[in-house]
């Protein structure tokens, strides 16, 4: 009768608005029932309003009705939520197609809830309570419920398998054993599985230890990061502050150079503005000295004349004073200038060349399993030249002091694969760099040229002229990499501001300074490097491996096959990080980056 009830009811009591059994049940004056929250929130929206209405019949309200809770609703509410639960339960506990039926139940089957597996058979809740209850079934072994029950059972005999044959480890009846297997190596199953228990036991003993050991290894590189942090928190701190003493010392330099070009200045005024006032009082003596002249030779009296004359002309013909030479009066500053210019070439020189340092100081890795490769400490020194003991002597310059402590030796190149695959590098190829031509695979690291293009998105990294691809990998320190090639390609090593643009010699691998390649075919091999070509004697493999020691400058290719054999060697010097690179010449051909073993 209450389940009846739910069907008949289960619409008439949902609200409206949230269409869901009321929840906390209140009936308005027009009859419509709501959850007490749904109609609250609903008029909530309209405060705005002078009425309020009912969302069904819209009947309006001049005032926000009270709301009380409808205890009859909520009761019946209440009642249908039961009735619908205990349904749902009484379907849960029969069988569907992916459940294990009960074997006893009849007409519809219940859930097994075990599996016998010496009776093979499956039982329900219900059914299952004679192997709880009766000692007749105390020896019985109660499993998971499962389907395949008659696994357990010998096709030959129609008998429970309980033993094992060790040699080919197959599940035996026991009258197998003193039949067909007479005489063999047979085990009880129950044994065995103790036995293998043990070893199972030992595996998951080395599994936790291995697990334990690796949680210490993260810990260890947790803490190898904060170190890294802290120590670039710390080195950022130092560089800033010493490149503030720099510019601070630069500044003072400045200061002082300008001060003495004024105290210079002030000298060289003082001596021409006492120079200049000397030749303007002798301008007004003989301006002076040429009105006397004069009034003597308007004189009409001849005696009066020649009396003067004699006496004027002794003066008048003294020596005249010297003339003023003025050359190059600005030679000191531009002196000045001169030096200056010259101390601004040799800093930027000692910038430059101690900016590569740090800069590959820098991107050497610094966390390897194996081991940390040992770094040159860099040191700047800011130090005054000492003061001139005289102005005579030169302008204050700034001297730039670069120390490189005392540097480990280096460690001796690879001599066997074993030790160069010591230093192997996983490569992936870039997807923003590859010619729309080329098909990457293989979690993009197999390369092959096709003749139709590629749905790639527009990247001002993609190479747009050569079949070309770089790594995403930034390659410094010591690395080694293998590549298998098939029908022709170039391998390749490149800096990362390659041209990327047409099909010119500054986008292709080795026909420009910042990239060098090993152009292999079927017969031959050719290096190339800005350009020029150096062509090799032999044939090379199907496998090239590269060696790269970035800080040592050392590039090497070598054919792999049963053995290591040099192609070809570049000792120079790397300025920034590297990328591995391939170009696949025609259509078909393949480049693959392998995982050296």
């Amino acid at each position: 009768m209450a389940q009846k009830g739910g069907n008949v009811y289960s619409e008439s009591i949902s609200c409206s608005i949230c269409l869901d059994l009321l929840k906390d049940p209140v009936a308005l004056s027009c009859g419509h029932s709501y959850c007490m929250k749904c109609i609250e929130t609903h008029w909530d929206g309209e405060d705005l309003k002078t009425t309020y209405s009912c969302p069904q019949c819209r009947k309006t309200f001049t005032q926000r009705p009270v709301l009380d809770k409808n205890v009859l609703l909520a009761e019946l509410v209440e009642e249908l939520k039961k009735t619908g639960l205990q349904a749902a339960a009484a379907d849960h506990c029969y069988a569907g197609d992916e459940d294990v039926s009960c074997d006893v139940c009849t007409g519809r089957k219940m859930k097994a809830v075990k599996s016998c597996l010496v009776c093979l058979v499956s039982y329900c809740e219900k059914h299952l309570q004679p192997h709880y209850e009766s000692p007749a079934f105390k020896k019985h072994q109660l499993v998971e419920p499962s389907k395949n029950l008659q696994e357990n059972i010998c096709s030959h005999h129609n008998e429970v398998m309980k033993m094992i044959y060790r040699t080919d480890q197959q599940l035996i009846c026991y009258l197998c054993s003193v039949d067909k297997h007479k005489g063999h190596d047979t085990v009880k199953a129950a044994a065995e599985r103790t036995e293998r228990q043990k070893k199972l036991e030992e595996s998951r003993l080395n599994i936790q230890q291995r697990i334990q050991d690796r949680q210490k290894d993260v810990k260890l590189l947790q803490q190898e990061m904060k170190d890294i942090r802290v120590s670039a928190d710390k080195t950022v701190e130092d560089s800033e502050k010493m490149f503030s003493e720099l510019i601070h010392l630069i500044q003072n330099r400045s200061s002082e150079v300008e001060q003495q070009i004024r105290s210079q200045q002030e000298t060289e005024e003082s001596r021409v503005k006492e120079l200049q006032e000397k030749l303007e009082q002798e301008i007004r003596d003989l301006e002076r000295k040429d009105a006397e002249l004069k009034q003597t030779s308007d004189t009409s009296d001849h005696n009066h004349f020649l009396h003067k004359y004699s006496s004027e002309s002794a003066v008048s013909e003294s020596k005249p004073s010297s003339s003023i030479n003025i050359q190059r009066p600005l030679r000191h500053f531009e002196d000045m200038t001169a030096a200056v210019k010259e101390l601004r070439g040799k800093l930027e020189d000692v910038l430059k060349d101690t900016w590569t340092n740090i800069s590959l100081a820098i991107t050497q890795p610094d966390v390897l399993l194996s081991g940390p490769e040992p770094q040159p400490e860099l040191e700047l020194q800011l130090e005054p030249e000492p003061e001139p003991e005289s102005e005579s002597e030169s302008e204050p310059e700034l001297e730039l002091q670069i120390e490189l402590k005392s540097e480990p030796e280096l460690e001796p190149e690879p001599k066997t694969r074993a030790e160069f695959l010591k230093y192997s590098q996983k490569i992936t190829l870039d997807r923003n760099t590859a010619h729309r031509k080329l098909l990457l695979s293989n979690r993009n690291r197999k390369v092959t040229s096709v003749n139709q293009h590629q749905s790639y998105p527009d990247h001002p990294d993609r190479f747009t002229g050569w079949f070309q691809v770089l790594s995403k990998e930034s390659l410094t320190g010591r690395c080694y990499w293998e590549v298998k090639w098939r029908d022709g390609a170039d391998v390749a090593v490149s800096y990362k501001d390659i041209s990327r643009t047409g099909r010119t010699n500054d986008s292709g691998f080795g026909f420009n300074e910042k990239s060098w390649s090993l152009y292999c075919v079927a017969d031959s091999y050719t290096f190339w490097y800005d350009g020029t070509k150096t062509p090799g004697s032999g044939r090379p493999s199907s496998r090239i491996g590269v060696y790269l020691d970035h800080r040592a400058g050392i590039l090497s290719f070598y054919s792999v096959s049963k053995s290591m054999t040099l192609l070809h060697r570049v000792q120079t010097t790397f300025t920034e990080p590297l990328h591995a690179g391939v170009n696949v010449l025609n259509y078909g051909n393949t480049a693959e980056f392998i995982k050296p073993k």
